[in-house]
């Protein structure tokens, strides 16, 4: 079981909106010690992923626009070190909703004295580092934009592994191609022994696999498969609190051992809707065969923004995209 310390923080209300703090009050927002320097954020959105130490802060993914400033006030109980750098895994809205207000309340650690370093520096804010396709898409490159400029990425990349060297501890960029999105980033804090995965693993239901952001079943097992490798499990002393921890999307902080059942459910759902394919049958009676039986229990959903039936169907668009 991983040891943990919980911060509880609840946002508070305006005192002039007159809501009662039990009725549509937004939930709490959980701090989780991973680390005597590492601590995952939940509640603010997607969880968030808070690195600290003398150098400053790395933070993880933004959380949603309505929920930082209950997130500063969970990252502020935990250090006093400046915000340094935000990394977005994605470009989800409730990854990257508060990317502004987390910048401007940070610091860059760069010299701002000269209009060319302001500009290079985020105007002396933090600075919010995602990989390229991320800014595309927030900013509009491919169709309407959906996020103000002062969100946007200010450092992006291009290559598959990118590096960061920060408190002591060295942290990787690893780019996961087509998987949840055409943008996802698994970042690796190597003296920490911690990956956050972002929305590649979403503990709470099935993964997303966003078709029309160029997310891909192919990408997201590759990507499942990529975080197996990373991560270490606590042999010999299993039932220690030890190994790779890993920080979902969405949910519970995830094992070595956790992470291996997660992508064999994704590649047992995928082989038998592939299998259907093979066999003539159509999106309809696919779904009818009910291919994610025997987990529906623990990811399965009939309602919401992401069901069961949108799972397969992101699979089977996947597996016959091209075919006439």
């Amino acid at each position: 079981m991983l040891s943990v310390l919980a911060v509880t923080v609840v946002a508070a209300l305006d005192a002039s909106s007159g809501r009662d703090p039990q009725e549509g009050a937004p939930p709490p927002i959980d701090a989780l010690q991973i680390r005597p320097n590492f601590f995952m954020i939940a509640g603010a959105g997607g969880n968030v992923a808070v690195q600290t130490g003398s150098d400053g802060t790395i933070v993880v993914d933004a959380g949603a626009s309505g929920r930082t400033d209950a997130l500063l006030n969970a990252i502020r109980r935990v250090t006093d070190k400046p915000i340094r750098y935000i990394i977005n895994t994605s470009a989800d809205a409730d990854h990257v909703g508060g990317n502004a207000d987390l910048a401007r309340a940070g610091r860059t650690i760069f010299q701002t004295g000269s209009a060319l370093g302001r500009a290079m520096t985020n105007e002396g804010a933090a600075g919010i580092i995602a990989f390229e396709t991320v800014l595309f898409r927030m900013s509009g490159a491919t169709g309407a934009a959906a996020f103000p400029a002062a969100a946007w990425p200010t450092d992006t990349h291009a290559q598959a592994r990118r590096t960061l060297y920060l408190n002591d501890e060295g942290v990787e960029f690893l780019y996961q191609p087509a998987a949840h999105t055409d943008g996802d980033l698994a970042v690796f804090f190597r003296r920490s022994d911690v990956i956050v995965a972002g929305d590649v693993i979403d503990t709470t239901r099935f993964p997303v696999i966003d078709v029309a952001r160029g997310g891909t079943i192919a990408g997201e097992i590759a990507a499942l498969n990529r975080l197996v490798e990373l991560a270490i499990p606590s042999i010999p002393f299993v039932w220690k609190n030890g190994g790779t921890y890993v920080v979902p999307g969405h949910g519970r902080v995830y094992s070595q051992a956790d992470v291996v059942q997660y992508r064999d459910m994704v590649v047992v759902v995928h082989d038998r809707v592939r299998d259907h394919i093979r066999q003539g049958k159509s999106l309809a009676e696919i779904q009818a065969a009910a291919p994610a039986q025997g987990y529906l229990r623990a990811f399965g959903a009939e309602t919401g923004d992401w069901t069961t039936a949108m799972f397969i169907e992101s699979i089977y668009r996947s597996l016959t995209a091209g075919r006439r």
